[in-house]
């Protein structure tokens, strides 16, 4: 160490929790088991519709961390570049459109180049350069302890000393030292089975402990888990997000990435120079938090509840006047089959032509329905003004009832 800082790599160990109990091998053997079932009864197109929105919602939590609170109908505006006249709430909007286009990104990245080292120093610039091109001028100067400003370059990890809480992270200068040892140490491409879900959480901590960057270390690391997720196939096709629970359990979070920061405490906390049971700890809080997300939306899709809270919607606003009964049987089909021909709509509903593109068309236009052309088929819509009723308590309970 120099001043504080650590400069070697030496000093970052273990890489990896020792568990003799076995404990984080069955939480791991959960989360795949339980990753690997979520999306099996959900049609392939209604399954791409709703992870667009967790991917909203994933921006949302993963901002809300950091202290940033963007309501979800002014994510929904962003993405339709409806952006508030507002200063201060233009920049969270922006913020919160680069996390969702940086994870689409993300994912299309992994899908068209499979040897991609999603842990390699140039895959996290890449993530950190094209977030922070995406946002807004004022979220790229930071203010340094000493009172001075320093402006945040993307891509670029940072040339100065930081102070994390009580972390002081390693020196500027060995970085890249730091970083390829993560490389090695977390590549999914090199660590199988068990050990790649393990990884995943141990790689968490590792990367906020680097703090490679001046700003944006929290998002960029999350990102990493999501691509380390998607790279490892327990993604659950990008049904669930980490960072839900993490929000939610923010303190724990914080709390348990600082004590996996602490240096070993004597000869039965392991052999590396941190905290053994530091690493343990955090581990076995983060798949237990991926575990209680899974759970989460594996119960929000069930086919019978999903069913039951679209009828729910409807019959609501047919006591308002706002929608026809026969919309509640097509909006269940077209959630079952994923998309329906505009031709087979009439016999379904059991109205005229007409009548039904009445129907189709008062759909539409509320967003409960989605098209990508005045003719082709119909999807089912998850507007944020729906998302409370669809899928409770995807948003804090305060927020869902603002959404109406």
């Amino acid at each position: 160490m120099e001043d504080g800082f650590y400069t070697k790599i030496s000093e970052m160990e273990p890489m990896m929790p020792t568990d003799p109990a076995g404990e984080l091998d069955d939480l791991a053997i959960d989360v795949i088991r339980k990753s690997a079932g979520i999306s099996a009864a959900v049609h392939p197109v209604t399954r791409r519709r709703v992870v667009e929105l967790v991917r909203r919602m994933n921006s949302y939590y993963s901002n809300l961390i950091e202290g940033h609170n963007t309501h979800p109908v002014d994510i929904d505006r962003a993405m339709r570049e409806d952006f508030s006249k507002d200063p201060a709430k233009r920049a969270k909007q922006l913020e919160s459109k680069a996390h969702i286009e940086v994870q689409k990104l993300i994912e299309a990245h992994i899908e068209a180049t499979p040897g991609t080292v999603i842990t390699s120093k140039s895959f996290l610039c890449w993530i950190h350069k094209e977030f922070y091109e995406r946002m807004p001028e004022e979220y790229l100067v930071v203010q340094r302890a000493d009172g001075k400003t320093e402006k945040v370059i993307p891509g670029k990890t940072r040339g100065s000393e930081v102070k994390v809480g009580r972390h002081m992270p390693p020196k500027s200068e060995y970085l890249c030292t730091f970083m390829n040892r993560f490389e090695e140490a977390y590549d999914p491409q090199k660590l199988k089975g068990l050990s790649q879900v393990i990884g995943a959480a141990a790689s968490h901590h590792r990367l906020a402990w680097i703090h490679p960057f001046l700003d944006g270390n929290g998002r960029v690391t999350r990102l990493m888990t999501h691509a380390y997720l998607k790279k490892a196939k327990i993604d659950g096709h990008g049904l669930w997000t980490v960072s839900r629970g993490f929000a939610r359990h923010r303190d724990e979070y914080l709390a348990s990435l600082a004590g996996a920061d602490q240096p070993r405490r004597g000869d039965l906390d392991g052999r590396g120079n941190l905290t053994q049971a530091g690493l343990l700890g955090f581990c076995k809080f983060f798949l237990k938090t991926a575990i209680d997300q899974i759970d989460f939306m594996s119960g929000l899709l069930d086919l019978d509840g999903m069913q039951k809270r679209i009828q729910a919607v409807v019959d609501r606003q047919v006591s308002f006047g706002e929608l026809k009964p026969e919309a509640g049987h097509l909006l269940r089909d077209v959630f079952l089959r994923g998309e329906i021909p505009r031709g087979e709509i009439p016999n379904i509903i059991g109205m005229p032509e007409r009548s039904a593109r009445r129907v189709v068309s008062s759909l539409l236009e509320k967003g409960y329905l989605v098209s990508s052309s005045e003719k082709g088929p119909i999807m089912l819509g998850f507007p944020a003004s729906l998302v409370g009723y669809y899928f409770p308590r995807l948003y804090p309970e305060g927020v869902e009832a603002s959404l109406d």
